[in-house]
């Protein structure tokens, strides 16, 4: 196996200087001062130039000059991507190239010869036709794409061959959810946990490529950057960079990737809405967030703009303001606020703006806080947030054992009792714990209250094969008791 670490760093280009020095100190200080203390680490990075910028101008030159380091001992490599975090999907062309090309020369001056990115990474891994054409006819020669986007969840794509975007020389190299959600979700902590993980895929001549936030290490998850250390220094699987994969893996044909996200899901791609968390189509306040912003780009196309004026829109296209208002759970008012005075403030500052598109713009910016304000006011958002909840809370006792599938319960609850003895036997009480108040909340129903499932996190530690064989065993024992009337019976 040859394993691809990559990680993604990036702050709003108006974020604030609290929060800034919080990741800071939490994740970003500590994490690549620790990765120059691991000599024969390979870490595939990309860090927005808007965030390159941010660090720059607030003083932390410490964190640009390990990470500088990193790359020019040959333990870091760079991706390309587009300066301030845009869904690029939604853009222009020559917007999605600008911001490209701002974002690499930001990047070079400020890391030198070290910043030679070959593999481009697509915020929010937001892809589509038009985008992959956009990237190939710039020549890169990688792109990294969500497991997903192969066929749109119904099959993984190949890990032992490439493949080249439809009618270019790109090749694309797919993240792999289970292991990167894994560390992610810090189930794994130690090396031997990560071998478990990998299994058997360790010992083939597959691809690996995880691919996390780098804010989860140190930051969200606090501690969680020793278990990486840990892992990165274990001598197989073989570490490896995005721009080496070629060398190791034959190319298979060519494919068109799936329009999709690095959080969507198979559900959301067969109804058309993989984009969902930043353009929900049943979203008034992302509608009129969008519109404000196709104003905009309207009243610039075919105008020569400066510098400052270029980097005032570029700014307005970041991401964050339609995350934060998808009220599913994602919400701040706050956000809302500052993506769509962003814009205003991009659109005021045109040399050519006339008296009545101001009006119309100031008219937006209101209507986006109105409406923002009413959905808050009225509980909109909270019945938003509570339905989304909803849709992944159903107990797993009522979805299985009280649904007709006992089996399907028999098997969890049997894997996460061996889990369990295993952990403690190894003297790991954490997980052990862990596996201990699961099988409780699952049997009393209390399971919906976590953030993230105890099923979920059986699954990725646990081969689906597994799952399968031991379900199968249980249906078989189930067949034998069942009697001829409609109540189930409990097989534990």
């Amino acid at each position: 196996m040859f394993w691809i670490n990559f990680l993604h760093i990036y702050q709003p280009p108006d974020q604030s200087k609290e929060i800034l020095e919080k990741v800071v100190n939490e994740s970003y200080r500590p994490l690549f001062k620790g990765f120059l203390n691991i000599p024969n680490m390979k870490l595939n990075l990309n860090i927005n130039a808007g965030l390159t910028e941010l660090l720059y101008n607030n003083g932390y030159q410490d964190v640009l000059e390990n990470i500088k380091k990193l790359a020019e001992t040959g333990r870091l490599e760079f991706t390309e991507t587009a300066k301030y975090h845009p869904l690029l999907p939604f853009l222009p062309e020559k917007e999605i190239i600008r911001q490209i090309e701002t974002n690499h020369q930001t990047n070079k001056k400020v890391f030198g010869k070290s910043y030679q990115p070959k593999c481009f990474f697509l915020p929010e891994m937001a892809y589509s036709p038009k985008v992959g054409k956009v990237i190939s006819s710039l020549g890169y020669p990688f792109i990294l794409l969500d497991e997903i986007s192969f066929q749109g969840g119904e099959k993984e794509p190949p890990r032992n061959k490439l493949f080249r975007l439809d009618n270019s020389q790109t090749i694309v190299i797919f993240r792999e959810r289970r292991v990167s959600n894994c560390i992610m979700s810090a189930l794994v902590r130690s090396k031997k946990e990560f071998e478990e993980v990998l299994g058997e895929d360790i010992k083939k001549n597959v691809y690996l490529c995880t691919a996390m936030d780098g804010e989860t290490f140190g930051h969200h998850r606090p501690g969680l950057e020793k278990s990486l250390f840990k892992i990165l220094t274990l001598e197989k699987p073989k570490q490896i960079f995005l721009s080496e994969v070629s060398k190791y893996f034959e190319e298979a044909g060519k494919i068109e990737p799936i329009s999709s996200t690095w959080a969507s899901s198979a559900e959301e791609i067969k109804k058309g809405i993989q984009f969902y968390s930043w353009k929900n189509p049943k979203n008034k306040v992302q509608k009129i967030q969008w519109a404000f912003v196709n104003y905009l780009l309207k009243l610039v196309k075919g105008k020569k703009l400066s510098e400052k004026n270029k980097d005032k829109i570029d700014k307005a296209l970041s991401s964050d303001q339609f995350f934060w208002s998808s009220g599913e759970p994602w919400w701040s008012i706050e956000m809302i606020e500052k993506g769509a005075y962003l814009v205003l403030s991009a659109l005021k500052s045109l040399p050519f703006v006339k008296k009545n598109q101001i009006e119309k713009a100031e008219n937006y910016y209101k209507n986006i806080l109105a409406t923002a304000f009413s959905w808050q006011r009225s509980g909109k958002i909270q019945e938003k947030s509570k339905k989304y909840k909803e849709m992944t809370k159903i107990p797993f006792k009522e979805r299985t054992l009280e649904s007709g599938k006992p089996e399907v319960y028999a098997a969890f609850i049997k894997m996460m009792e061996r889990e369990m003895k295993k952990a403690a036997s190894r003297e790991e009480f954490e997980r052990a714990i862990l596996w201990r108040d699961a099988i409780y909340k699952i049997d009393t129903k209390n399971d919906i209250y976590d953030a993230v499932h105890a099923v979920d996190l059986l699954r990725q530690v646990v081969s689906d094969k597994k799952l399968r064989d031991l379900m199968d065993k249980y249906k078989a024992k189930y067949k034998k008791i069942k009697s001829g009337q409609p109540e189930i019976r409990r097989i534990l």
